[in-house]
């Protein structure tokens, strides 16, 4: 066998031992201008505010926002804050002391017990209040309920930043001469900055976005009253300047978690493998402490899960009428599913920029969906709306603008998974795969894609969970005749009827709690354990 010396040589069509890099699977530039047009499309309810403001007139709207009313909403507003945020970080902090960093007994059991308040809704929370007293209402309400439905939000993060610190840093304060308490105050607290940070930013966020939980005890702040005048005034321009504030509150509170979140480096670094954290004994406030926990998961899940049940008796087989809540099950399933695989496939493009093509590109992208996602849904509700009926007006109240507003609002839960589970797939095993033949497509496919999936399924099942609570955005934007758990459970408890109202607030609890108890370990597992 001969063969031509004289001609150029033939190009390899692998890639093995070139020291080339392999080709993407699909053209980075076209995963680009696909997450471009979402970071667009994400910025629809932040650009409706805006236009709103700018169409409504200067001095029309200083005169709407310089009002008493708005003066009202917004000490309600400041005063909630101002005495929620606090109690979550102390409620949040000490559960998570108590069961990371003592010899507390049944720790584990507590541990799963303090983040169930979590698969609560904040509305079915209030409607348990308010079944046992009556009479409940205002400020103070307000604070008893936010704080029981929303201190988990704090006590997770920071239950698995516990978890994984370092003990050697608090051990060397020791040696200085400091005691517990201000080894703890010293040392240990901050460490804990991102997480409590990260968790009074999200709860703070509940605060502006809950409707629900607040109509019910009859509190106003800007949620309620947005909701008001839109049912009066049918997207007047009261209502749109409400929103315009609300907005402001939301990104100044984006603002100071950056800022408050600091520069600082809380990774160990370092040979060795870190030593495991000494539980420390509780001697004569164990009994104090036990009491302490079993209160609050008591206020926190067992009332309510008591009065739903005590509603259920009280409402006999009557209240479980296949012919309504069924639609209503269905109806959640459906969105809460198409939803969620809806939200996976916007962020995948996101997610894979963000760590196979890191850098400023990246990072706008990523934080013009959060922006969007920490807004209120009553607000995303009313730029869709307006969006919709002036532009699109065939769309408007049709399953797709619902699905778009779920997926605007819920993307960052999506994305958060995504980035993990890419991170974690060895781009090396892709280009081996193409090295030995793959076309890239496929070889992103039978491997990149295989190894996301848990954390694809994991971000489905947040995002679906979320969706299935969803109260505001459902009200606005879903079609006619729709049905779901959360606007029947709404329905039924806004006309006073309670049974009746039962078996939906239970099986809103039943979908939520494996979500939760996946939340929670997910927080584990990213502790290491």
């Amino acid at each position: 066998m001969t063969s031509d010396l004289s001609a150029p040589p033939r190009r390899s069509t692998t890639t093995a031992g070139r020291g080339t890099r392999p080709r993407p699977p699909f053209g980075v530039s076209a995963v680009s201008v696909v997450a471009v047009l979402i970071a667009l499309f994400s910025l629809i309810p932040l650009g409706y505010v805006a236009y709103m403001t700018v169409a409504t007139g200067w001095d029309t709207a200083v005169g709407l926002i310089l009002r008493p009313r708005v003066g009202e909403l917004l000490l309600n507003t400041l005063l909630l804050m101002a005495a929620t945020i606090p109690l979550c970080l102390l409620l949040g902090v000490a559960g998570a002391w108590l069961v990371e960093r003592t010899k507390l007994r049944g720790h584990r059991i507590w541990a799963v017990l303090l983040a169930a308040p979590l698969a609560v809704p904040a509305f079915v929370n209030s409607y348990a209040w308010v079944s046992a007293i009556p009479s409940l209402g205002g400020l103070g309400s307000g604070i008893l309920i936010s704080t029981l439905s929303y201190f988990p939000l704090v006590y997770i993060p920071a239950a698995a930043t516990l978890s994984r610190l370092d003990p050697a840093i608090e051990q060397s304060a020791a040696a200085l001469g400091l005691g517990a308490w201000r080894a703890f105050f010293r040392v240990v607290l901050p460490q804990l900055r991102i997480a409590l940070t990260g968790g009074a930013l999200l709860v703070g966020l509940h605060l502006l976005a809950e409707y629900g939980a607040f109509a019910m005890i009859r509190f106003d702040t800007f949620t309620t009253a947005i909701m008001t005048q839109y049912r009066s005034t049918f997207n007047g321009a009261a209502g749109n300047m409400l929103a315009s504030v609300l907005v402001f509150f939301c990104l100044l509170l984006l603002v100071a978690e950056v800022r408050s979140r600091g520069t600082a480096r809380y990774a160990r670094i370092g040979s060795g493998v870190q030593a495991k954290a000494l539980r420390l004994p509780l001697h004569a406030y164990h009994v104090p402490a036990q009491l302490f926990l079993l209160a609050l998961t008591a206020l926190a899940f067992g009332l309510p899960l008591f009065y739903v049940l005590k509603w259920i008796l009280a409402g006999g087989a009557e209240a479980w009428t296949a012919s309504e809540f069924l639609p209503a099950l269905l109806a959640t399933f459906w969105y809460g599913l198409l939803g969620a695989a809806a939200t996976i496939v916007v962020a995948f493009p996101m997610a894979y920029l963000a760590v196979r093509r890191p850098g400023w590109f990246s990072k706008s992208l990523e934080l013009s969906n959060y922006v969007t996602s920490s807004m209120p849904g009553i607000v995303v509700a009313l730029a869709f709306v307006t969006v919709s009926i002036r532009l699109v007006p065939g769309i408007y109240q049709t399953a797709g603008v619902l699905v778009a507003a779920y997926v605007l609002l819920f993307l960052p839960r999506a994305l958060v998974n995504l980035r993990a589970g890419l991170a974690q797939a060895p781009k090396e095993l892709d280009e081996a795969a193409q090295a030995l033949g793959k076309p890239p497509l496929l070889a992103f496919i039978r491997v990149t894609l295989r190894l996301t999936a848990p954390a694809a399924a994991g971000g489905a099942a947040l995002v679906f969970l979320a969706i299935a609570n969803e109260l505001t955005a459902t009200l606005l934007l879903s079609p006619n005749g729709t049905r779901t758990l959360a606007t029947e459970f709404w329905s039924k408890s806004s006309e006073i009827d309670y049974a009746g109202a039962a078996p939906y607030a239970l099986l809103m609890i039943l979908l939520s709690a494996p979500m939760t108890y996946l939340l929670f370990q997910q927080s584990k597992k990213v502790a290491g354990q």
